[in-house]
């Protein structure tokens, strides 16, 4: 039986593709309007895993995901880089000439204004998700309209690119997350090299720095730290922390000099760090097909 994969958006959506990229092709899709309802299908055992959204070198931390995280019997169990590439689709045989509407998410199409602003007299019309653009597309039959999305809704909903890599920005990554319903009987996977952590402190003067301290003392990156605010602890806040280790006994360590220096201290998932593809200079031409 496959396994089931709830994401945040439709079929095509770079969701998908990150999924593909940690699981392959072989599973089946739950697809979710929100990033809350992917974390009630985990919960719930609707869906085996779930993959979420977390941050974006460009547009940056997406606030309201850490808080899903920390407040739900959810697990970290791995993580996915994407490498963010955005095209202009149409239905088969339209050519630029030929349009006269664009159509995505607000993001998608900030990420390719220079592109979509050279051509003045286009329509820009901000849609929910990038995929569902391409999805009304094919289902409506809309000649004269396009699309900004992945290559994979271009695959699904059977449109041509027009242009390509219409992105200004060549090195733009999604990071996401790979959800398990919590175990707490799971043992430390013994490849794991990364974990997410969420703690708090009193709110007393240096006692985040006795926190970085302890990092700092052990040798180990911290590769994100992410303030949220408390609910009910007005202009407190709580932190959630990536930290990269050489081998499990590191984390195991740092937990133990943690306790001592913070009031709440809960680790949010261990797993293998994901890789970043290199993005080559050329990789991004603009180039009409």
């Amino acid at each position: 039986m496959l396994p089931t994969i709830a994401i945040q958006g439709f079929e095509g959506s770079f969701h998908q593709v990150a999924a593909r990229q940690y699981f392959g092709a072989e599973h089946a899709l739950a697809t979710c309007a929100t990033f809350g309802q992917v974390v009630r299908h985990v919960v719930g055992g609707t869906a085996d895993y779930g993959l979420m959204a977390i941050e974006n070198s460009l547009a940056g931390s997406i606030l309201p995901n850490y808080a899903l995280l920390q407040k739900n019997d959810v697990e970290v169990i791995g993580e996915v880089y994407l490498h963010i590439r955005q095209h202009l689709m149409a239905l088969p045989g339209q050519s630029l000439d030929d349009l006269h509407e664009v159509h995505s998410h607000p993001m998608a199409l900030l990420q390719c204004a220079d592109f979509l602003g050279s051509y003045g007299h286009w329509r820009l019309v901000e849609a929910e998700d990038t995929a569902l653009s391409a999805q009304r597309i094919r289902e409506h039959q809309r000649p004269g309209i396009a699309a900004v999305a992945g290559t994979l809704a271009a695959e699904i909903y059977d449109l041509e690119i027009v242009a390509a890599d219409i992105h200004a920005e060549p090195a733009n990554y999604t990071r996401f997350l790979v959800l398990e319903r919590l175990n707490p009987s799971r043992p430390l996977a013994a490849d794991a090299t990364k974990a997410s952590l969420y703690f708090h402190t009193s709110h007393a003067q240096g006692s985040l720095v006795k926190v970085l301290e302890c990092i700092a003392g052990l040798g180990l990156n911290l590769s994100k730290l992410q303030s949220y605010p408390r609910p009910g602890r007005t202009w407190q806040y709580g932190f959630h922390a990536d930290v990269e280790f050489d081998a499990p006994e590191q984390l195991t360590t740092l937990l133990r000099e943690m306790a001592p220096v913070t009031e709440s201290l809960h680790v949010l998932g261990a797993y293998r760090r994901g890789q970043m593809e290199q993005v080559p200079a050329h990789s991004v031409s603009s180039a009409v097909l």
